[in-house]
C-alpha cells in the first residue's frame, strides 16, 4: 500500500477508525512532527479534539537515523538493551543523548503548546497517532506515557509499520490499527510518494486549526 503523503494517510486511518467518530472523552494525540499532518485528519474526519504526545527518539550515537530507544514527557524511557549491548555504547553515552533530546522535548513542548498545558488524560480514551512505525520505540514510550497519565483505553494508529513494531504495540495497546505491515520492510517514507520532513511552522498552524474547530 502506499499513500500519497501524510494527509492522504490520515484519511485512510480514519476510515479505520470511525467507530470512535464523536465519542465523548475522546482525543486524537500526534507524535510529532510526522504525525501531526495524519492526526490532523483523523481528528478532522473523526470530530475529535487534536493534541501532542511528545516523544523523542534515542538515536545511536553517529548513526542518530537508527533507535535505541526514545523518551517522553514523565521521565517515560525505553531502550533497547539487547541493541545497546550489542554495539558497547557506554551508559555515559547514552546518558548525553538522554540529555540533549529532553532539552529538545522541553523546546518543543515550549514552541508547540506556547506554555499551555498538556490535556488530562485520565479516564480519557487516547488515540495515539504517527506517520509510521520502523522500531516502534516511539510509539512504545507514547503508549507508556498515555498509561502513566491514567488513560482509560490507549489506541494505536499507524499507516504502516514493522511487523516486529505491531507485534510489540498490539500487546501494549488496548487497540492497534496498521493500515500496511509490508514484508520485508525497508522504511517508513518507503510507503509515500511524498514523505518530505514536517515543520514546526506546519505543526503549530495544523494545531491552531484543530483548536479553531474545537472552539466552534
Amino acid at each position: 500500500m502506499y499513500f500519497q503523503n501524510r494527509n492522504d494517510a490520515g484519511r485512510q486511518l480514519a476510515e479505520a477508525l470511525v467507530s470512535y467518530k464523536g465519542q465523548p472523552n475522546t482525543l486524537v494525540l500526534a507524535l510529532p512532527r510526522g504525525g501531526v499532518p495524519v492526526a490532523f485528519e483523523i481528528a478532522l474526519a473523526l470530530h475529535l479534539p487534536l493534541d501532542l504526545m511528545l516523544v523523542r527518539k534515542l538515536g545511536i550515537p553517529g548513526h542518530e537515523e537508527v533507535a535505541m530507544g526514545a523518551i517522553a514527557n514523565g521521565n517515560v524511557q525505553v531502550l533497547d538493551e539487547d541493541l545497546v549491548r550489542s554495539l558497547h555504547i557506554s551508559s555515559a553515552a547514552i546518558e548525553r543523548v538522554i540529555k540533549a533530546e529532553h532539552a529538545e522535548l522541553f523546546r518543543r513542548n515550549q514552541a508547540y503548546r506556547g506554555g499551555s498545558a498538556a490535556p488530562v488524560l485520565s479516564g480519557q480514551t487516547a488515540i495515539l497517532v504517527d506517520d509510521g512505525m520502523a522500531t516502534g520505540s516511539n510509539m512504545q514510550a507514547a503508549l507508556l506515557a498515555a498509561r502513566q497519565q491514567q488513560a482509560g483505553r490507549v489506541v494505536v494508529a499507524a499507516p504502516v509499520a514493522s511487523d516486529s513494531a505491531c507485534a510489540l504495540l498490539s500487546k501494549m495497546a488496548d487497540e492497534m490499527i496498521c493500515l500496511d505491515i509490508p514484508k520485508p520492510f525497508y522504511s517508513v517514507g518507503g510507503a509515500y510518494d511524498d514523505f518530505s520532513q514536517t515543520s514546526d511552522a506546519e505543526v503549530k498552524a495544523l494545531l491552531k486549526r484543530a483548536k479553531g474547530w474545537a472552539a466552534a
